[in-house]
């Protein structure tokens, strides 16, 4: 990777959030920077919408991109920092908006977003809902909140997580995230955290693609969608996986010195999904940037 070439499209590119993103992760910057851009996707109700996650516009509160919104306080360190917004998200969750209770889970997808430019994932479907986002919204309440009712529903997910045949990627993702918030926060009464640490490494082992001529092309996640710093939750035996992944990202980056999606919309937005894609490369680059200084020493090819 040339990775001062990547550092410039990110500058060049990002939209304001993202690169205030950027430069507290990469460069030691304000976090103050980050909640502030991010308060301009929080909705009175407390919730995140309006085109957070660039693959759903829908301007109302939805759980998955409210989950979206902890993912950026975390990632740059600045939950301590933003006081009003994470008042806002634990009042909004508790609202019970886009939670199902039949089910005891929030909605990966609702109704609201069929109503605006979308990827075709954020329509609803009738199955079960995955730990996707809910185990992390749960934690993020236990860690801000407490209640019994959310503790419940964290032993629950864990409890599954740990015999697990199949879990998706993005349902580590939110397994890893809850776990590194109880930590943080020093949860110690809802699990037990060494045992849940492993038990994502087993899940990590369980989602990572091992196709890995897929790397960068198809919609898979090799070991750089789930790291993007030097982490815990590195499963053994995927040495080999790491090094296919990080000569994907030699061979993948684009002469602009980003890289691009893997996906299409596969609805009739097409040009919504042109600006998705553009809000959409500096992260993917961002995340390809972090994993390579982690796990390839910080040299550039």
């Amino acid at each position: 990777m040339d990775i001062q070439k990547a550092k410039q499209f990110i500058i060049s590119n990002a939209r304001p959030l993202e690169l205030a993103w950027y430069r507290a992760v990469f460069e030691g910057g304000p976090k103050g920077a980050v909640v502030e851009e991010l308060k301009k996707f929080q909705n009175p109700d407390g919730g995140f919408g309006n085109a957070l996650e660039p693959d759903n516009w829908n301007p109302n509160s939805t759980p998955i991109t409210t989950n979206d919104a902890i993912i950026h306080l975390y990632q740059c360190g600045a939950l301590g920092e933003a006081g009003n917004i994470i008042e806002g998200i634990a009042r909004w969750l508790k609202s019970g908006d886009g939670f199902d209770r039949g089910q005891q889970r929030w909605r990966f997808a609702v109704e609201s977003s069929k109503e605006h430019p979308h990827a075709i994932w954020w329509e609803p479907g009738d199955g079960k809902e995955s730990w996707n986002p809910t185990v992390s919204l749960a934690v993020f309440l236990c860690c801000v909140d407490g209640g019994e009712r959310w503790k419940e529903l964290v032993r629950e997910a864990f409890s599954w997580l740990e015999s697990a045949r199949e879990v998706g990627s993005d349902e580590v993702k939110c397994f890893m995230l809850a776990h590194r918030m109880m930590e943080l926060y020093g949860v110690t009464d809802v699990i037990d955290l060494d045992k849940a640490r492993e038990a994502v490494k087993r899940a990590v082992g369980l989602a990572v693609c091992h196709e890995v001529e897929k790397y960068g092309v198809e919609y898979v996640a090799g070991p750089s969608a789930f790291f993007h710093e030097e982490s815990p939750y590195v499963p053994e035996g995927i040495e080999d996986l790491v090094k296919a992944d990080l000569a994907a990202i030699d061979k993948l980056q684009m002469e602009d010195g980003g890289f691009d999606i893997t996906w299409q919309w596969y609805t009739p937005y097409e040009q919504e999904y042109k600006q998705a894609r553009d809000w959409w490369r500096p992260r993917v680059t961002m995340e390809k940037l972090g994993f390579y200084l982690a796990f390839n020493g910080g040299e550039s090819k």
